[in-house]
C-alpha cells in the first residue's frame, strides 16, 4: 500500500432491523411503544424503487423505529400500498421461511398477563406458559432453595403480525447481550435475537453465514429434542423422536470463548433433519407480505459485502440502490431460501 493510501473500512454488525408489513402505522407503533420502541427515521419508496430493491411493485410508506441507544435489534414498520400476502400470521413456527423475534425482558409474568387478558377479551393471540430453561453451564448443578439457580424463563407469543419469543435471565448477567428499558410498560430489550428454520443434512447451506457474511459461529449444532426441553417440543411442536438442531451467527466483535462476552444481535438457525415433515412458507415472510418479513444487516464497505455475497451461490440479488431512508441497499436470497437486505448508514 502506498503511503497515505486509505483503505474503507469493511465491517458488519449484528442483525440491525426486525422488518414487519403492517396495514396501518399507527396501531403497529403503538403496540411496539409498549416494548421501549420510539420513531427514528420514516421514508418512501415508488413502485419502480421497490421493484428494484424489494422485488414488489407497491409504494412503500416505513418507519423504522429505534431502542435507547441500541445499535441493532431495530424494528422497521413497512406499509405497502399492495401488500402480496397476509403473511406467517399464527403459523406454526415448524416451517420453511419461520422468522421470529427474541427478546429479553424484567418481568416475563407481566407478558403473560397481558397475553391472558388480550385472549380473555377476543383477540388473535397464541401463547405458551413460561418454561425454566438452563442455557449456559447445563452441566453445573445448583441446589434449589440453598445456592442460587441458573437459567432463564422463557415463554413464545404469537399474533398475526408479530412473532414473538420472550426470556428473563436468573441467576447471571451477558451486559452486552441486551439492554432492558426499565421504564417501557412491558420492562423489555431491544430483539436480541431472530431465528429462522431450514432442512438441510448436509449444513452446507450453513457455511454461508460464516464464509459470505463474515460472522462468528458461536453454537454450532447444539441439539433439542422432544424429550429434552419442554420449551423446544411447545415452540416447534414437536412429536415423540423429533429434533432439531441450533446453529448460531454472532457479529464479529463477539466472542465465541467467554459467553459472558457475547454481544446480542444473533441470528439463530434452527435446522430440521430430512425426516421430519415441515411445510415451505418462504413466500410469506419475504418483503411485501404482512408480519415478519426480512432481517437486515447494517455493513460498512457496502461494494466489498455485495462482491463478497455474490461470490456465492445465492439464489437471487439486486443491484446497489437506494432504500426507502437514502440508504445504500443491496438484496438477495441467501442458499437457503430467505431474503436479507444489507445497508450501509
Amino acid at each position: 500500500m502506498s503511503q497515505g493510501q486509505q483503505t474503507t473500512p469493511t465491517t458488519i454488525e449484528g442483525i440491525y432491523e426486525v422488518c414487519i408489513g403492517v396495514p396501518e402505522i399507527i396501531p403497529a407503533l403503538q403496540y411496539w411503544q409498549q416494548f421501549g420502541y420510539y420513531i427514528g427515521k420514516e421514508g418512501k419508496l415508488d413502485n419502480e424503487a421497490a421493484q428494484q430493491l424489494y422485488g414488489v411493485n407497491s409504494a412503500l410508506h416505513s418507519v423504522r423505529l429505534y431502542h435507547q441507544n441500541a445499535d441493532h435489534g431495530l424494528l422497521r414498520l413497512m406499509k405497502w400500498e399492495r401488500p402480496l400476502n397476509l403473511g406467517l400470521g399464527m403459523g406454526s413456527m415448524k416451517s420453511l421461511g419461520n422468522r421470529w423475534a427474541t427478546t429479553l425482558t424484567g418481568n416475563i409474568i407481566n407478558i403473560l398477563n397481558h397475553g391472558e387478558v388480550a385472549k380473555a377479551m377476543g383477540t388473535v393471540i397464541k401463547y405458551t406458559q413460561t418454561y425454566w430453561e438452563v442455557i449456559y453451564n447445563k452441566d453445573k448443578k445448583s441446589r434449589p432453595f440453598v445456592e442460587p439457580v441458573v437459567g432463564v424463563r422463557e415463554m413464545m407469543m404469537l399474533q398475526p403480525l408479530a412473532r414473538q419469543v420472550f426470556f428473563q435471565r436468573f441467576g447471571y448477567e451477558m451486559p452486552h447481550y441486551g439492554s432492558i428499558d426499565r421504564n417501557s410498560p412491558m420492562e423489555t430489550s431491544q430483539f436480541t435475537h431472530m431465528g429462522l428454520v431450514i432442512q438441510d443434512d448436509s449444513k452446507q447451506s450453513l457455511k454461508f453465514y460464516e464464509d459470505g457474511l463474515g460472522l462468528l459461529r458461536s453454537r454450532d449444532d447444539v441439539e433439542t429434542s422432544y424429550e429434552s426441553s419442554l420449551a423446544g417440543r411447545d415452540f416447534f411442536q414437536l412429536q415423540p423422536g423429533e429434533k432439531f438442531f441450533v446453529t448460531a451467527f454472532d457479529e464479529p466483535r463477539s466472542s465465541v470463548t467467554d459467553w459472558s462476552l457475547a454481544r446480542s444481535g444473533r441470528l439463530y438457525i434452527i435446522r430440521f433433519p430430512s425426516t421430519v415433515k415441515l411445510e415451505s412458507w418462504y413466500e410469506f415472510a419475504q418483503p411485501g407480505s404482512l408480519g415478519m418479513s426480512l432481517y437486515t444487516y447494517r455493513v460498512k464497505g457496502m461494494n466489498y459485502w455485495c462482491d463478497r455475497v455474490k461470490a456465492h451461490p445465492i439464489q437471487k440479488f439486486t443491484s446497489i440502490a437506494d432504500n426507502e431512508f437514502g440508504e445504500r441497499s443491496f438484496s438477495f436470497v441467501a442458499p437457503d431460501g430467505y431474503f436479507w437486505n444489507l445497508l450501509e448508514s
